[in-house]
């Protein structure tokens, strides 16, 4: 089965701040705020929705297409992805921007500051599935290019593809019927809990009523694990041990890359929700959303280890 992600392709610039920004930030100038702060340096990583699940299912042995924009500076991510024997066919390069970007500098005190850059995630992707089997096709449409994200999940209801709406940081963007329209004939709907209080929030429907308008609502907990959440039952997932947390950035990504991996083998849900949570323990303990890594085999022991038979 073939599985389409859409979403976005960013680079992180990452900046460490070496004292604190409330010593220089003064309360009563808040209003003519001028201030530089002189970092250590800076460290580029990989990044975006549609890059870090890729990534992840690259781990799993499995080949998607990403769907997404990059920008004039996209070389090094194309490196990148040839490495991780990725292809670039669904991506769009746009020449008269670069690629997205978020500059996040962190101080002393864990504070961030982050800046980010939509750069070519201004421009819809626009793939065509040509001879697409929908019987054989899933898509994950992720935060990405807002006409994107709606254009493809009427695609994939015109054309019987089953799909899973991950609306995240998105949800600012949305008004009441676009969304709606965009959960309507979905597969699953996917987020954590902070944003499904959001999206029942901006269409004006309770949990019960989107369960009408997606066959199935997985939410995620974090340490906490996740639910899935059908008309007929609700089923609580536990999470995967974690051997040392250092940055929990990307786990949403990553157990997405092993709930698809599952969906795709023909595993039940339970199953796949239960490898998207072993899936998401490599990224929270790497620094970064692309710098974890496993063997197929690593992932079926530690599988076995939480879960028992996969």
């Amino acid at each position: 089965m073939k599985i389409y992600v859409s979403g976005s392709m960013a680079y992180d610039r990452i900046m460490d701040f070496p004292g604190k920004f409330s010593d220089y930030i003064l309360p009563d100038k808040i209003h003519i705020l001028n201030v530089c702060f002189t970092v250590n340096g800076m460290i580029e990583k990989f990044g975006g929705t549609a890059g870090n699940i890729a990534y992840s299912l690259s781990l799993l042995k499995t080949d998607p297409i990403i769907l997404a924009t990059i920008g004039k500076d996209y070389k090094r991510y194309y490196k990148w992805l040839k490495k991780n024997k990725l292809s670039a066919e669904g991506i769009k390069i746009i020449n008269e921007d670069f690629t997205a970007g978020a500059y996040i500098t962190t101080d002393k005190a864990d504070n961030q500051i982050t800046g980010f850059n939509p750069g070519s995630m201004k421009y819809p992707s626009e793939y065509r599935f040509d001879n697409v089997d929908p019987k054989n096709s899933i898509a994950l449409i992720a935060p990405g290019n807002l006409q994107d994200m709606a254009e493809y999940a009427k695609i994939c209801k015109s054309r019987n593809i089953k799909y899973v709406c991950d609306p995240g940081q998105s949800l600012t963007a949305w008004e009441k019927n676009a969304l709606t329209e965009w959960i309507e004939g979905s597969m699953i709907l996917i987020s954590n809990d902070y944003e499904l209080e959001m999206i029942m929030k901006i269409t004006g429907i309770n949990k019960k009523g989107l369960l009408k308008l997606t066959e199935m609502i997985i939410t995620t907990f974090g340490e906490k694990g996740s639910l899935i959440s059908t008309p007929e039952y609700d089923i609580n997932v536990s999470p995967a041990k974690v051997s040392e947390v250092l940055d929990p950035t990307g786990a949403g990504d990553a157990y997405r890359a092993g709930l698809l991996k599952g969906i795709v083998m023909g595993k039940d849900i339970e199953t796949s929700a239960k490898m998207g949570a072993v899936a998401a323990t490599y990224a929270i303990e790497k620094y970064g959303t692309q710098e974890h890594y496993y063997t197929y085999e690593e992932f079926v022991e530690r599988y076995k280890t939480n879960f028992g038979e996969m």
